[in-house]
């Protein structure tokens, strides 16, 4: 038996972050995401003797005699744990993305819900979009240690454009039905660059939240002021509003460059410069920042751009709206 799975990576127009607690839970984080044809995957191949689990993107193997194995601490976390928790039996467990690594475009997460779907699959099961969400979030964040939000879980499980709200009593998801024509055009004016690798990570992440959980006035105000902006981009995406949302990226960039130090690499500086004088509207990180992708928005002919960007040594990355989330054959 062999079973595929697949699930989108996303642009995070606004409020990234404040789907991570301490923060998501005391408060009310809101994040406006959109699904990207950029797919997390994950190869489940049943039989043999064993356990190999291969990650393409960190180009490593292992092979593993029993199943007490998985438990060992070591390489390739995220795929141990997915194996230790759905107990497929012995199989071949393959993972790779079409997003480049460390972009900040939520690959990780798209992995967690491909790897979860297709597990399901095997095991015969079936759970709503919103359930694998939470059990790709739950095998990223508690089994396999990496601290992180939720926004890029859901968004991979449900696809489209959406806001989704987190709190302690759970996630609201509200799926946001764009004009389409403006559609269209949002997706031919936004040019994603990848900078090179990112250097944050759940440390990063961990470093932000005690901060907040500190009581840091800095962190806790960039915090509540991207809630704002993610509820302003939601108006801004459903009114049809180019230049606004252009303006609410770049908005939310400042606030988020307010979190931590590291944020706002000189290689991300040049770069957003650079694309200002080919005609960018605004911008921002891909994510958490401290490189790995921008994307910007420009208005009529995205060739400029493009060219500064490469220009620079950057990679542009392709576009196309995800609208289907997991995908299982």
């Amino acid at each position: 038996m062999i079973v595929h799975a697949s699930a989108p990576a996303r642009l995070d127009f606004a409020g990234g972050w404040t789907d991570v607690a301490p923060f998501a839970v005391e408060r009310r984080g809101v994040v406006v995401n959109a699904a990207i044809e950029l797919r997390g995957h994950a190869r489940i191949e049943l039989g043999g003797e064993g356990y190999r689990l291969e990650s393409r993107d960190l180009d490593r193997t292992l092979a593993l005699a029993t199943e007490e194995e998985l438990s060992a601490p070591g390489e390739l976390a995220l795929l141990r744990a997915a194996v230790r928790l759905s107990r497929p039996g012995p199989c071949r467990l393959t993972t790779w993305s079409d997003a480049p690594p460390g972009s900040g475009l939520g690959s990780s997460g798209a992995l967690d819900v491909a790897l979860m779907g297709g597990l399901d699959a095997v095991a015969g099961i079936r759970r709503p979009a919103v359930d694998l969400a939470e059990a790709g979030w739950r095998l990223e964040t508690i089994e396999a240690g990496l601290a992180g939000g939720k926004q890029d879980q859901y968004s991979a499980a449900l696809g489209g454009f959406h806001r989704l709200e987190f709190a302690r009593d759970g996630v609201v998801t509200e799926r946001l039905r764009l004009d389409p024509d403006f559609e269209r055009e949002l997706g031919r004016c936004i040019v994603v660059c990848y900078t090179g690798l990112s250097r944050v990570s759940s440390d990063t992440i961990a470093r932000v939240m005690a901060a907040y959980s500190r009581g840091e006035s800095r962190v806790r105000a960039a915090l509540a002021g991207m809630v704002e902006t993610a509820e302003r981009m939601r108006a801004a995406l459903l009114g049809a509003d180019l230049a606004e949302v252009a303006g609410l990226l770049s908005e939310n960039w400042r606030l988020q460059q307010t979190l931590d130090d590291g944020i706002r690499t000189p290689e991300m500086a040049r770069l957003e410069a650079l694309m200002r004088g080919a005609g960018a509207l605004g911008g921002k990180a891909a994510g958490a920042g401290a490189g790995g992708a921008m994307f910007f928005i420009v208005r009529g002919d995205a060739a400029p751009a493009v060219a500064a960007a490469e220009s620079l040594g950057a990679r542009v990355l392709s576009l196309e709206w995800a609208r289907d989330g997991v995908r299982v054959w």
